[in-house]
């Protein structure tokens, strides 16, 4: 028989397809129910597609698995939408129900857990979501996992309270009830951070409170007395023999502890000293004052900026170089009246040589002072040093003998002591302790000073003090010249080279046989003739005493070149201008040649001396 696609019954809005039959009925084909199949010529509402999607599994039990893998649907909507058909019929396609509620299962959390996690986060809403899972563990002994946390929180039942159920420790007037709250929270679970943020108490109160329960119990939410437990050493008798011994207004607290000990009476100075004390303010006594001693002045307070420079050499005994056997000294130049610290460098040596580098980077800085205050040390003495004093017109002031408090910089040596030493002591390096030392000169002259303390224009540091003023300057020129006034004497070989430190420097060949003048100045070597320049050096020195290396040589144009031409001209990378000379060798000492000695000749009678003779 022909096939009609089938009819739409307007009553029912699904497809009655012909040859359909309940699925008991025997002989018919089932394969067109079981595909519904729609065609395209057929109008379909969503209804028919939901029921057609279904009409396998409700209506013949086919397996949702099946029917999934065949229309490409998941099989878990199939299941929920087979299961709402079973339970509401048609209905179930027409019009939607609000959410069932799941059902409590063995992995469902029970409600009152549930209102347990609501409560907690009302009551302290920073508690965490780890927390929240210990204090359900501890009380339904259950943890819950923080997703099933962060579900109840967002749709969660609402909360059963409304306001703290503890009070903060300090509204709490019963002492008892205070340290009741913290052990029931604590015995809730909560942690001791919580306690103490809930609570508004310190973590320490806390955990002194839980370790009173813990040894005590009961008894040790009470508050305990402080008062003293042993018996007093201080009777009537021992106060009333202190008040007539201090009837001597000049007795201390260290004498009278001797004369009690000598009584047999054992108690401290420090319990004579407050005891005494007491008697004093009861009667009225005045407290003894030791005989009054003059203030001593400092001899050389400036009252203005650069009048006195205190200059001194510290020692650095207690450093890790494995290098140096001996200290390493810090020359170290202070301006007396901000205590400003104008030069200072970390040297192996403190001969003249390392001071008057010192020297002259202070001076180059911020000029000439009215005077420099040291000890009696001999590099501030020697030959070169006053001449340099002289020449710059510095008076020269020394502190008195073993009177080092005169000197402003040994206050600040007591500085350094506290801030620099340890970092000074422990640099592995001279480099390292180079930087060091360095960074304390930044930070000394940028912090407050307690000198300054009581300034009102908001300059309290060394540095805001000095703000940047300079003494009597001198030109770089002059300066110089006053620094280059030590001289060697040096005569020039056939080419024009001076011999000087085991090194060979050139200066001028048409000058050969002629008498120069070597003179050097912090780290440059100048050789002149008859106060002409002729070359200059830049040197780098080596225990301030031999030059290690030579370096930036320039030579000057003068009217004393050699009458003899040269075949062609080199410039001056194309010849050696100075050149290191080997280290004398060993002398060798002469050996001793042995003596000779001379035998003495026989002696003759006169009939042999006879014989001899004819």
């Amino acid at each position: 028989m022909g096939k009609n696609p089938g009819t739409i019954d307007a009553s029912a809005h699904f497809i009655v397809l012909e040859g359909a039959r309940c699925p008991n009925a025997s002989g018919f084909s089932v394969s067109i129910l079981k595909t519904g199949r729609l065609f395209n010529n057929i109008r379909v509402f969503p209804e028919q597609t939901a029921y057609e999607l279904l009409r396998p599994v409700v209506l013949f039990g086919d397996p949702a698995i099946q029917r999934a893998q065949e229309t490409g649907e998941p099989r878990t909507s199939l299941e929920r939408k087979a299961d709402a058909f079973d339970e509401q019929g048609m209905v179930s396609f027409f019009a939607s129900r609000p959410r069932k509620q799941p059902q409590e299962t063995a992995r469902s959390l029970p409600p009152d857990m549930r209102q347990l996690i609501v409560d907690l986060r009302v009551e302290m809403p920073s508690m965490s979501i780890r927390e929240i899972a210990e204090i359900c563990d501890t009380r339904f002994q259950r943890r819950p996992s923080h997703h099933s946390i962060k579900t109840v929180l967002a749709s969660g039942p609402p909360p059963s309270i409304q306001m703290r159920r503890f009070p903060p420790w300090n509204d709490t007037p019963d002492p008892a009830q205070r340290r009741h709250n913290i052990v029931q929270l604590h015995a809730e679970g909560w942690s001791v951070a919580s306690i103490a943020e809930y609570l508004q108490v310190s973590k320490q109160t806390v955990y002194t409170t839980l370790k009173r329960w813990v040894q005590e119990g009961v008894k040790g939410l009470d508050d305990k007395s402080h008062a003293r437990k042993a018996p007093r050493k201080v009777t009537l008798e021992v106060a009333n023999e202190i008040r007539k011994k201090q009837e001597n207004p000049l007795i201390g607290e260290w004498r009278m502890h001797a004369a009690l000990l000598q009584e047999g009476i054992k108690v401290s100075p420090r319990t004579c000293g407050r005891i005494m004390a007491k008697n004093r303010a009861l009667y009225g006594w005045s407290k003894p004052k030791g005989p009054a001693k003059p203030k001593k002045e400092m001899p050389f307070k400036a009252t203005r900026r650069h009048e006195f420079w205190s200059i001194d050499i510290r020692y650095i005994e207690h450093h890790q170089l494995p290098n140096i056997k001996g200290p390493v000294y810090v020359i170290s130049i202070l301006e007396n009246f901000s205590r400003m610290l104008l030069a200072s460098a970390i040297s192996e040596r403190q001969d003249t040589a390392a001071y008057l580098r010192v020297l002259a980077k202070a001076l180059r800085n911020y000029g000439a002072p009215e005077a420099i205050v040291t000890d009696s040390g001999g590099v501030f003495y020697s030959k070169r040093a006053m001449a340099i004093y002289e020449a710059l017109d510095i008076r020269k002031e020394r502190i008195d003998p073993r009177q080092s408090w005169q000197n402003y910089i040994e206050a600040h040596f007591g500085i350094m002591r506290r801030l620099a030493d340890y970092y000074l002591n422990k640099a592995p390096t001279l480099d390292e302790m180079k930087k060091a030392h360095r960074k304390f000169i930044r930070d000394y002259n940028c912090q407050i000073h307690f000198a300054h303390r009581e300034r009102n224009d908001n300059r309290h540091s060394p540095q805001d003090v000095l703000r940047g003023v300079l003494a009597r300057t001198l030109p770089a020129p002059t300066l110089a010249r006053i620094f280059f006034a030590t001289e060697f004497t040096r005569h020039l070989d056939r080419s024009g080279y001076i011999r000087f430190r085991r090194w060979r420097f050139y200066a001028e060949e048409g000058l050969a046989k002629q008498e120069v003048q070597v003179s050097f100045y912090t780290s440059t070597l100048k050789i002149e003739y008859q106060e002409t320049e002729l070359a200059f050096y830049t040197i780098e020195w080596e225990d301030n005493k031999r030059i290690k290396e030579v370096k930036n040589p320039r030579l000057i144009e003068t009217g004393y070149r050699s009458p003899q031409l040269t075949l062609w001209t080199l410039g001056p990378d194309e010849w050696l201008l100075f050149l290191k000379l080997p280290d004398y060798a060993a002398r060798k000492k002469p050996q001793r040649k042995p003596d000779v000695i001379q035998l003495p000749l026989p002696d003759l009678d006169e009939n042999q001396r006879q014989q001899v003779s004819s």
